[in-house]
């Protein structure tokens, strides 16, 4: 199905899906600041090829979702765990195997934890635990620190704004492989021009929790993955093996070299994961 804007509680949502409406659905939840387009086509389509409706979505204040005003998202963390039963809700699914990644992740949690028929199994892909747990669990690395502090700055493409994301998916590659700065390069551009307002996913650096659930991981009953890079500079990898161990039987996934987010190098490892895990 081509990408649709649907509304759902006068929530204006963008939504694409791939595969036979029969088959187990998988929802996929993307991390804050970013689009769908962050889980490339290229892997739904793998997804789809194994037996699976795959459904993406457009966080609001990214693609083509409701945007909102500079500096006043006007909703909350809750509000974004909302809209993912929201999503189900158009396209009539009643539960779905939900994948989140880094901030998708821990809103993937929210929602087993919040609204636990609607969840048929997890996988949480460069993550950290979304309620509080291990407080000794590692900062991000210096390097992504560094970055994370710096302001943005025009390079070779002359666009500050692309440059400065696709020198944000460097860092977050993790430095241990070969980086594609073209095929980055190319995915932020097409969300870039694609966005109904590119920088109001800054809102996202903005929001408050809302009423999300207080429960702790050992309270989520589904089958749970772990999926994480040894590379990953913002959340290292203890953090992947702490929150395998809250959630009970949680099972542990690492990416040898691989940082944070689902790289096109690890494609075939992760869907392959994903099917047996959602079979």
């Amino acid at each position: 199905m081509a990408e649709q804007v649907i509304e759902v509680d006068g929530i204006e949502l963008c939504t694409e899906s791939f595969g036979d409406p029969a088959d187990p659905p998988v929802l996929l939840v993307m991390g804050l600041g970013a689009s769908m387009l962050w889980w490339e086509e290229g892997f739904c389509r793998l997804l789809a090829a194994g037996g699976r409706l795959v459904i993406r979505y457009d966080h609001r204040d990214t693609g083509r979702s409701v945007t909102y005003g500079p500096g006043r998202p006007g909703y909350t963390t809750a509000d974004l765990v909302a809209d993912a039963v929201r999503v189900l809700r158009a396209h009539e699914v009643p539960a779905a195997h939900v994948v989140g990644v880094s901030a998708g992740g821990a809103l993937a949690q929210l929602l087993a934890l919040g609204h636990a028929g609607r969840v048929l199994s997890l996988v949480l892909i460069s993550t950290s635990a979304a309620v509080p747990g291990d407080a000794g669990l590692p900062p991000p690395t210096e390097e992504f620190l560094r970055f994370a502090s710096a302001s943005p700055a025009a390079g070779a493409d002359g666009d500050p704004v692309i440059d400065h994301q696709v020198a944000y998916a460097r860092v977050l590659a993790g430095g241990r492989r070969p980086f594609d700065e073209a095929a980055a390069r190319d995915l932020v551009r097409r969300d870039v021009e694609r966005a109904r307002d590119y920088g109001a996913a800054r809102n996202h650096d903005r929001l408050t929790d809302g009423e999300v659930p207080q429960a702790p991981l050992s309270s989520i009953s589904v089958p749970t993955l772990v999926i994480h890079g040894t590379a990953d500079p913002m959340f290292p990898l203890r953090h992947g093996e702490a929150l395998a161990a809250a959630v009970p039987g949680g099972r542990l996934l690492t990416l040898e070299g691989a940082g944070h987010g689902v790289e096109r190098a690890d494609w075939a490892t992760v869907a392959a994961a994903i099917l047996d895990h959602t079979a």
